[in-house]
């Protein structure tokens, strides 16, 4: 098994706890409101979703990689088709008021938040077909552990940088005043992870035919 699959499945969980969101904006409303403990504990809760969604998400990957790499393909090219519509959405999105969430029971709302997330399947199922696209010969139930465990040290990195981030002063003060700035950004960063899912796929069917 190439470690090069494992760093980008790691990669991938990263970038799904990292990329704006919902629980992005809910976690950084929280701790400006009440710190980073509430933000600790809502990230901790919210990782019970995070680890159902991709393992789902992974089941999905693997069971249609085993079908044939053309239906792989297919799903790379929808999934990337998916990254830039959200991305899109977000580089399109307007001002607006976040409303802090979890404010009461912030663990218990980040457990809720992260398996009720209507978003969180699609997303994540995008995220890890883009940057694993390149390894899909080596997807395969066998490794399905290790490549959850590997997603699962992603998120726990991310959680940690984010809850350190929106702890401090300055990056408080400034989510507040360029909240919309930031979920454009990563709205660009969407469409790219998008258009590579759609490049990988557009050459996997070119190299067939």
């Amino acid at each position: 098994m190439s470690n090069g699959l494992y760093l980008m499945t790691a990669l991938a969980g990263a970038l799904y706890v990292l990329s704006p969101g919902p629980a992005f904006l809910a976690l950084f409303s929280l701790a400006a409101a009440h710190g980073r403990p509430a933000g600790a504990r809502f990230v901790g809760g919210h990782l019970v979703g995070d680890l159902s969604w991709t393992a789902l998400a992974l089941a999905a990957i693997i069971g249609v990689n085993q079908l044939g790499p053309t239906l792989f393909d297919l799903l790379g090219i929808f999934c990337g088709l998916y990254l830039v519509y959200l991305g899109i959405k977000a580089v399109m999105s307007r001002e607006g008021a976040v409303v802090p969430v979890g404010s009461n029971r912030p663990l218990m709302t980040g457990v809720l938040f992260g398996l009720t997330n209507p978003k969180a399947y699609p997303v994540s199922v995008a995220m890890f077909t883009a940057l694993t696209a390149s390894y899909a010969s080596s997807l395969s139930w066998d490794a399905a552990p290790q490549l959850l465990a590997a997603a699962f040290v992603g998120f726990i990195l991310a959680d940690i940088l984010l809850v350190w981030a929106a702890g401090l002063p300055p990056v408080r003060r400034f989510f507040q005043r360029h909240g919309l700035a930031i979920t454009r950004v990563v709205g660009v960063m969407f469409i790219a992870f998008g258009a590579k899912s759609l490049a990988d796929a557009g050459r996997g069917i070119a190299s067939r035919n």
